[in-house]
């Protein structure tokens, strides 16, 4: 029951992400914000995360993963709804802060809690809790789609995944593995070097994926020019393959090694970026984004795992070390294409992201993995 109630909490926390990232053009329309604009109020998520650094890793260690869990996922949820209230940009920042801060603790407790459920079945399970998370972000594009076709504002949208988050934490609460300790460790620790290298990959490769996140509607809408529901059907084809990726990813790993797995996906990553560059046709640009959701796949999953395993620290504050530096590359992409979209084109700020899909595969290549 564990394993299912782990993988529960990972589709609430892809859900409820994905159900923001698909109304982000809606509140930017409302609101009235420029590309630049849209790229500044973005960054106030890194902030919030940056703000959860010194907290994550200690509050960890003394409530234990469960209990963070529990409390992070329901502030996330409801923070969700206040996205939806927002009427000025001030207050979106606001909301965004916290939305930032609940995210990065909802993520280290989440993954501490399938480190422990991997290692229970002593087999790579990670990769398929991460393409559970990605079946979530899949179904809230659909359900996103869906209320932008009827017109449903974001408010009551979100409040509907509120309630459905809500219902979920009740029934698998009691499955979660309680890992409190009686002492707490240290408000923030230093990872070796082993682990900021594992940070640094996802930073690079979470760079692509906030982007995909955040801007392929917007893309699509201004780049490609796709029409109505279509404008969504890259977002769409980036969560397919990202998710399907996931659940052979820990197959493909095992038996071509971790270092070959980064290396291949890092290259699929920044073709299909170039792909939708070089060729922004609706299918063209389908294909290239199908390209870059298998490519980020696996990466956040085996660096994850990799960081659990680690024989300096616990898997709790290994994982806050190594999935906050990964998670600002998630979260500073978004507006750093904002900035460039508006002194160039949201092409070239698509061709800078490839570049970070390279840089994965060139770290991976040059690390001792």
């Amino acid at each position: 029951m564990l394993r299912i109630a782990v993988a529960a909490m990972f589709f609430m926390a892809g859900l409820c992400f994905a159900s923001w990232a698909s109304r982000i053009a809606t509140i930017q329309q409302n609101l009235n914000l420029t590309d630049a604009a849209l790229g500044g109020v973005l960054f106030a998520l890194p902030v919030g995360l940056m703000c959860s650094l010194p907290f994550s890793g200690w509050i960890i260690t003394k409530i234990g993963s469960r209990n963070l869990l529990l409390t992070a996922l329901v502030v996330y949820s409801c923070t969700l709804v206040t996205l939806g209230l927002a009427q000025t940009t001030l207050q979106l920042i606001l909301c965004l802060l916290l939305f930032g801060f609940s995210s990065n603790a909802v993520n280290i407790a989440v993954n501490t809690q399938a480190v422990a459920a991997e290692a229970i079945y002593e087999k790579p399970i990670m990769a398929s809790f991460h393409g559970v998370w990605s079946m979530a972000g899949f179904t809230g594009a659909g359900i996103g789609t869906f209320m932008i076709g009827n017109h449903i504002i974001p408010f009551h949208h979100f409040s509907l995944i509120l309630i459905i988050i809500l219902i979920v934490i009740i029934v698998s609460s009691r499955y979660l593995k309680n890992d409190r300790v009686a002492s707490a460790g240290p408000a923030f620790v230093m990872p070796d070097n082993s682990l900021i290298k594992l940070g640094i990959i996802a930073f690079c490769s979470m760079i692509c994926e906030g982007a995909m996140f955040d801007w392929s509607v917007i893309y699509f809408k201004k780049v490609v020019l796709a029409q109505g529901a279509w404008m969504g059907a890259g977002y769409t084809a980036f969560m397919l393959t990202m998710a399907g990726g996931r659940f052979i990813a820990d197959w493909f790993a095992h038996r071509f090694g971790l270092k070959r797995t980064l290396q291949i996906s890092g290259l699929l990553t920044a073709t299909g970026l170039m792909i939708a560059v070089i060729f922004p046709q609706l299918y063209t640009a389908l294909f290239g984004f199908l390209m870059v959701g298998a490519g980020v796949s696996s990466v956040v999953p085996m660096v994850f795992s990799a960081a659990g395993r680690s024989k300096t620290m616990s898997p709790g504050v290994a994982l806050a070390a190594v999935s906050t530096i990964g998670f600002m590359g998630f979260l500073i992409g978004p507006p750093l294409i904002g900035f460039i979209a508006e002194a160039a084109t949201l092409r070239a700020s698509f061709t800078l992201i490839a570049m970070m899909g390279l840089c994965v595969t060139v770290i991976s290549t040059k690390a001792k993995i």
